[in-house]
């Protein structure tokens, strides 16, 4: 009688454990379903230097934007590491490589900390557009976030949404300054981790 208790208890933890590493199993299986993919796009963009308009006050006593100013300003995305050592903008304007372009840029904010007076951390807050579709609007991602001053350094900026296949976007983008074109624009490298 002790023995074929013994035994129905040893079958009844057995049954237990198993139970608990099915459900274990099923609870990953859940958890990894639940997880959201990943979508990575990399680019580089060139602003346009000529489409960079600023309000006209509050401004430095040089004209440059101090704190609180607000601007737009457009550019061009290109594949990464299109920019290295480039320009990526000509002189009228138009794209250094028309046959790489793959969207439209467009970026508007404020200045912050010591404005166009900057040289570390935080310059501006803005929104940017990543437009990439034929027609404006139609396939778009958005980001919001801050920009830093400081060359070769990332900053971590929210993807807030988009449209097209990229309506239910989320997730995070890292920017790094690359430099100035020679009108004055920034060239920008991009990562866009899309979450979906």
């Amino acid at each position: 009688m002790y023995r074929n208790r013994l035994f129905q208890l040893l079958i009844a933890v057995a049954l237990i454990v198993s139970a608990v590493g099915g459900y274990a199993a099923l609870t990953d299986s859940v958890e990894a379903a639940q997880q959201p993919e990943v979508q990575v796009l990399k680019f580089d963009i060139a602003e346009d230097g000529n489409r960079f308009a600023f309000d006209e006050e509050p401004v430095f006593e040089d004209g440059m934007p101090a704190y609180g100013n607000s601007f737009v300003t457009e550019g061009y995305i290109y594949p990464e590491g299109t920019l290295n050592g480039s320009n990526g903008v000509l002189e009228n304007g138009e794209p250094e490589f028309p046959e790489l372009v793959l969207g439209r840029w467009t970026c508007y904010g404020w200045f912050v900390n010591e404005g166009g007076h900057s040289t570390t951390g935080p310059m501006v807050i803005t929104t940017q557009i990543f437009d990439l579709g034929e027609a404006y609007g139609d396939t778009t991602i958005v980001t919001d976030g801050y920009e830093l001053a400081d060359f070769n350094v990332s900053v971590k900026r929210a993807i807030t949404g988009g449209t097209g296949e990229y309506v239910d976007a989320s997730g995070e983008a890292v920017q790094e300054l690359l430099g100035f074109t020679e009108q004055m624009g920034v060239n920008i490298r991009y990562e866009l981790r899309i979450s979906e």
